[in-house]
């Protein structure tokens, strides 16, 4: 790994196939357990309804866990994102990562405290440093959903959803989904 005090892309490159997600946000490693079925549940569903909905307009591609290099201190890896096809050409690499901010990220919480401050508070910093349009954090245990949009060069909070409440995006023409249909009820572990 590097003898600098920062982590950068090729420090992510040594790092072991655990199953753990390994990222680095402004030289900062960031290191992730392996997500709960709720997580990935939930992000399923969220990749379910933007893929059909992209089915019907052919307006963009979601997509699940990329890579996404926005600089050798800056490499990511989000739950979802979505990038339109006039976009497309900018963004991806000849190495099959992104390159380039995507119009909309998606992240859905973990739990604990470093979980949330890291999508939070260290992610909607960087993908508002680097131009992302529209931030999602869903949150499947408290039944609802954030949504940021870029307003005066940075993302804004603008809407906290709730179970009943309709997603929708100025970005997305005709996508609509209720909160509730993107974290149905799991059974608990007995």
């Amino acid at each position: 790994m590097s003898t600098s005090s920062k982590f950068t892309s090729a420090d992510l490159l040594l790092m072991p196939d655990d199953g753990k997600r390994y990222e680095v946000i402004q030289g900062e490693l960031h290191v992730a357990k392996q997500p709960s079925y709720q997580h990935q549940f939930a992000c399923g569903r969220v990749f379910r309804f933007l893929d059909e909905w992209n089915d019907r307009s052919g307006l963009g591609i979601a997509i699940e866990a990329p890579g996404l290099i926005f600089a050798e201190d800056d490499d990511v890896a989000p739950d979802l994102v979505w990038i339109s096809r006039a976009r497309g050409p900018q963004v991806f690499g000849v190495d099959g990562k992104l390159h380039s901010a995507p119009e909309l990220v998606i992240e859905v919480l973990s739990p604990g405290l470093t979980n949330r401050q890291r999508d939070c508070q260290a992610k909607l910093k960087l993908y508002s440093r680097r131009g992302v349009l529209e931030y999602w954090i869903v949150d499947w245990q408290q039944q609802q959903a954030e949504v940021y949009r870029r307003s005066d060069g940075e993302l804004s909070l603008v809407q906290t959803l709730y179970r009943e409440d309709a997603l929708a995006s100025p970005l997305l023409p005709g996508f609509s989904c209720k909160i509730a249909a993107l974290l149905l009820s799991l059974p608990s572990p007995s």
